[in-house]
């Protein structure tokens, strides 16, 4: 069981001596149904073998992992192989994310504290300022640090000496990192949208641990309106959940994953409100591009929330195409969008019963 130091000028509450609990991440229902285990993690088949033989190799050298950086969509289970990498190799793990750290004193804090063979884990890397990122250079390849002392003619320089720990990231813009930084990970692994099948396992090992009843029609009705992400899978079935416990059902079958799913907007296609709002203005264009600016104003979202939350699950399932121009409908949305050519100036959709 997870124990976190009291907050105070001599600990820093991101120390895990397990690394079941991330810091930041408040859910306790998301820390209950995280795997503590990398035999109990579904998917990522191949990322999942070459971590198990790098950490055993690493363990029988008795030296640290590698630096290791995992890259792909939201929600895809980053965080949690990050925690497991320390989990296997028995040391602690703390947690921080790109935007905190801001300057290097951020950072200097967060490198003395670590340990031998402590795991550091960075989310979103690619939102470390560069400042940053050059003082993680040093740190990564010859672990030390020079921190400066004072300013003007008083300024010296002063070398910290740290210890041998493995720093894991992950991002979702691995372009957005700069090649020298990039080049300093010996691992890189990619994680990938899960199939069908592997959302069900999931779904069903969740519903196990929150005592919920569900079956696997049940099950394949929420996997296929996932997006591939079992992030978002977990999240339809607390919210299923809810439906049925109301509705007296309490059990999650093909019908009520259905009904609750259409009343939380997500249609067989995994497409949300936001998402058929930007098909039907990119529709209405009717061939034009359209710049992501129009979309954001005209769905009444920003433009980062458009690039980062709807973009890229559209453009991987072929729903739009992104040009130098602006956003086309792709070949995918004649599935959605009425009378394929012919009907997508009206923008009006029509859904099909099934994926």
């Amino acid at each position: 069981m997870e124990t976190d130091e009291p907050m105070s000028s001599g600990s820093d509450p991101t120390r895990q001596t397990q690394p079941a609990a991330i810091p930041g991440d408040s859910s306790a229902v998301e820390e209950q149904i995280r795997p503590g285990d990398l035999t109990e993690f579904v998917g990522q088949g191949a990322v999942v073998d070459n971590l198990k033989v790098y950490l055993e190799a690493a363990k029988k050298r008795g030296d640290s992992l590698d630096h290791t950086l995992f890259s792909g969509m939201p929600g895809l289970g980053k965080t949690t192989l990050s925690s497991l990498i320390a989990a296997q190799m028995g040391v602690n793990f703390r947690a921080t994310s790109g935007p905190v750290l801001d300057k290097a004193k951020d950072l200097v804090g967060l490198l003395t504290e670590l340990q031998e063979g402590d795991v550091l884990f960075i989310d979103e890397v690619h939102r470390v300022s560069r400042v940053v990122e050059e003082y993680l250079y040093t740190a990564m390849e010859d672990f030390q640090i020079d921190i400066l002392i004072d300013s003007g003619p008083n300024a010296r320089s002063m070398r910290i000496h740290l210890p041998k720990f493995t720093l894991v990231a992950a991002t979702t813009r691995e372009g957005n990192l700069t090649s020298p930084f990039r080049a300093r990970f010996g691992i890189h692994e990619k994680l990938e949208p899960y199939a069908v099948e592997d959302l069900i396992r999931i779904l069903e090992r969740s519903a196990r641990i929150l005592g919920v009843e569900i079956d696997q029609e049940g099950a394949r009705v929420l996997a296929s309106r996932c997006r591939g992400t079992p992030r978002i899978a977990n999240r339809y079935l607390r919210r299923v959940r809810d439906f049925a416990d109301v509705d007296g059902s309490n059990r999650i079958d093909e019908e009520c994953a259905r009904a609750a799913l259409d009343r939380l907007g997500v249609d067989p296609f995994g497409l949300d409100t936001v998402d058929r709002k930007i098909l039907e203005v990119v529709a209405r264009a009717d061939g034009t591009p359209v710049g992501v600016k129009t979309i954001a104003v005209t769905v009444g979202e920003e433009e980062r929330t458009i690039e980062d939350v709807h973009e890229p699950y559209l453009i991987r399932a072929g729903f739009i195409e992104k040009t130098t121009r602006g956003r086309v409908l792709g070949p995918a949305a004649d599935k959605v969008v009425d009378g394929a050519t012919g009907g997508r100036q009206q923008g009006s959709l029509d859904l099909e019963d099934s994926v």
